[in-house]
């Protein structure tokens, strides 16, 4: 049995074969499209491109190809773009899809198709930092990080029991609940909403000092300031000292570690001056490491945790702090020291 020629996948060369003839023997581009309609369906070229074609071919047009065109490819991802697009990413890993495509001369979706299918490559963007180390720096870290830990090695316990850690922070009416308080059980489908946090209308700053018996001396910084060099010597000394003196005994009389972090009004010599006088010694502090001040990682996020989520009125801030400063204290749970 013959079998049937499916002359509807006629290919768009053989199309404009059929428009060039037809349109040699005298027929209009309406007749011509009305017959390739017949025989293609709905694989047919459009009423306005046979149009274009028998127009070129009625002033004197000979082939059916489409004439050259200027720029680049729109597809370009042989081994040879693969091979210009390497060295070039190499050499600068921030460069864009479109700065390798204005140098290797080849289209911005052939160079992204490169970069995510051949090379397997992602853009990632790096972590923002606040300071870059400069090796002054990292020389100075490297020697604070192996003194630390040789006069643990010499002194044992005795060492951190001599430790007073002192940093301020915000206490706020508000303080938004963290992604595990507030995550839920919900279906699939569900979806669950959250406001914007909107900025506190109560504010406290406080100095906060502690070791490793727990919190010894708060100072509440009063509203509308902020902590300056004389207002951090008067904390100084007229709070922590007290303080010690009454909760701390023992420690008034031996030699005391004050580490805090490199702050102006830590590192003044105004600061520097009492501390001397009252002969207490400050462990170095590496800079840019908050990390490395107990307060930032042990103290602050224990009494910040009953306060999320709840909404205080100014004098339930104060309240509610001295009930959490309190629970600290006996539960005994602060461990950064």
């Amino acid at each position: 049995m013959e079998k049937e020629t499916d002359w509807s996948q006629i290919s768009c060369s053989g199309q404009r074969s059929h428009i060039k003839i037809e349109t040699l023997r005298g027929k209009n581009p309406t007749e011509i499209h009305n017959a390739l309609h017949e025989v293609c369906g709905d694989s047919v070229l459009d009423r306005s491109t046979v149009s274009r074609w028998a127009s070129r071919f009625c002033k004197g047009g000979v082939s059916i190809q489409d004439d050259p065109r200027s720029g680049r490819p729109v597809i370009a991802t042989d081994d040879t773009s693969v091979v210009i697009v390497s060295p070039l990413l190499e050499e600068d890993r921030r460069i864009s899809c479109e700065e390798i495509a204005h140098e290797a001369n080849i289209s911005t979706a052939s160079v992204f198709r490169i970069m995510a299918q051949t090379l397997q490559k992602r853009k990632v963007t790096a972590k923002w930092v606040l300071h870059q180390v400069s090796e002054e720096e990292r020389a100075t870290r490297k020697r604070v990080t192996e003194e630390l830990p040789q006069h643990y090695e010499a002194e044992g316990e005795q060492f951190l029991s001599k430790i007073i850690a002192i940093d301020e922070t915000w206490i706020q009416d508000f303080e938004p609940q963290l992604k595990s308080q507030s995550s839920q059980w919900k279906r699939a489908t569900s979806r669950l909403k959250k406001c914007r946090w909107q900025q506190s209308k109560v504010k406290l700053m406080m100095i906060m000092a502690y070791d490793k018996n727990g919190v010894i001396a708060t100072d509440r910084v009063p509203p509308g300031s902020t902590v300056t060099v004389a207002y951090y010597r008067k904390s100084l000394q007229d709070v922590l000292r007290p303080k010690i003196r009454q909760k701390r005994s023992a420690m008034f009389t031996a030699d005391i570690l004050i580490l805090h972090n490199n702050a102006p009004p830590h590192a003044s010599g105004a600061v520097s001056e009492i501390l001397e006088k009252y002969g207490w010694q400050v462990l170095p502090h590496l800079q840019y490491s908050p990390d490395m001040s107990p307060p930032d990682f042990d103290l602050f996020p224990e009494l910040k945790k009953p306060l999320h989520g709840k909404c205080l009125r100014s004098i339930e801030v104060s309240n509610e702090l001295n009930r959490v400063i309190r629970h600290i204290k006996n539960e005994g749970i602060l461990t950064g020291i």
